[in-house]
């Protein structure tokens, strides 16, 4: 996708930063959110996220969107969504997280297992796991992988000190809904999913090819096959709240109707649940304007600077949010510990890329 002359790495890495900071922040606009169930302003927000912002932004940016999709071969149009559709599962789960585990737990946790199967997926589907570990460059990265567990410990070890530090209350201040045992199996599924996206990816690679072929700058080569990947996302999340709405009776929430028989304001609450979706779709948005400046030399370093981004403005916003007020200090030690050691595994893993992409180019 790339060419040398598209490569600018120093832009490149302000574009995944803003993508790290859109990504931090988007469930924020949802804790203003009144009188809906999650199920409810999730999905209002998803329908920015998955539909309407990477079709406007795709029809503006690459006006010759539907005209590329079409001319695109079938089977990877449908592997993609089918991909994207999996992936979309790990996007509901990463809603969850955040339900359950707050901000700044809830996205260590769950990047942290993105970053452990993100990485092994891949390699152990395509049955090449053993020769990655035959390698240096493998074994950097395996080693990356042990560490960002490593880190998940910590986080863990974090959330288990707020269970004993502070009372009933005072989590629900912060984090209405807490609950580490239910945030640790749900980041945990998270993570497994996410793999699902690179490969969408790898499976719509040719929709991107179309996209170049048709004269589309490398910059927003991703952006028709972005349309395709998060149009699954949005099936399986459309589903699964549409079968709690059901379930819990509360579609009247669409209408302006809260569970306990209030009104909710429906129009505060769409404007919200429309930042916040927007906020979320930019993380992809800006993610594939970096990695297509990042060169072929750095283009390993994408999704390590994505992460590391996201970790550190997600614990910025937890220190802002207050959600470890009233913690000990060896709390704290845990979360800053849980922090540094997943950003250095994503570090790791970089090297170990790093030092893959070195080896094949000589």
């Amino acid at each position: 996708m790339n060419s040398v002359t598209d490569s600018n790495p120093v832009l490149g890495v302000i574009f995944h930063a803003i993508g790290g900071l859109a990504a931090a922040s988007f469930y924020l606009p949802y804790r203003r959110v009144r009188g809906w169930s999650w199920e409810t302003f999730w999905i209002s927000g998803g329908v920015f996220s998955w539909l309407l912002a990477p079709l406007v932004a795709a029809l503006v940016l690459v006006p010759g969107t539907f005209a590329i999709l079409a001319a695109a071969p079938g089977d990877a149009l449908f592997q993609a969504w089918l991909l994207g559709a999996l992936w979309g599962v790990g996007g509901l789960t990463f809603g969850l997280s955040m339900r359950y585990l707050g901000i700044a737990l809830g996205y260590a946790v769950a990047l942290g297992f993105c970053a452990a199967f993100g990485t092994l997926v891949p390699p152990l589907w395509d049955g090449k796991l053993a020769a990655l570990a035959a390698t240096p460059a493998g074994l950097w990265t395996l080693a990356g992988v042990g560490v960002s567990l490593l880190g998940i410990v910590f986080s863990g070890a974090a959330g288990l000190g707020k269970e004993k530090d502070i009372t009933d209350e005072q989590k629900r201040a912060t984090v209405a809904e807490f609950s580490l045992g239910k945030g640790l199996v749900i980041a945990g599924v998270c993570g497994l999913l996410s793999a699902c996206m690179s490969f969408a990816f790898r499976a719509g690679a040719p929709v991107i090819e179309t996209a170049v072929a048709q004269g589309t700058p490398t910059l927003w080569a991703a952006l028709p096959l972005l349309v395709v990947i998060l149009l699954g996302g949005l099936t399986t999340n459309l589903v699964w709240c549409l079968f709690l709405n059901a379930k819990r009776g509360t579609f009247g929430e669409y209408a302006g109707k809260a569970a306990d028989g209030s009104r909710a304001p429906v129009a505060r609450n769409l404007a919200f649940c429309a930042f916040g979706g927007v906020a979320w779709y930019l993380q992809f948005f800006f993610y594939s304007m970096g990695e297509s400046r990042m060169g072929a030399e750095l283009k390993f370093s994408s999704w390590t600077l994505h992460m590391a981004t996201i970790i550190i403005f997600s614990t910025v916003w937890g220190i802002l949010l207050h959600e470890w007020k009233g913690v000990s200090a060896r709390t704290r030690g845990w979360v800053a510990a849980g922090l540094l050691v997943l950003i250095l595994s994503t570090v790791l893993v970089g090297y170990g890329n790093y030092l893959g992409a070195a080896g094949a180019g000589h």
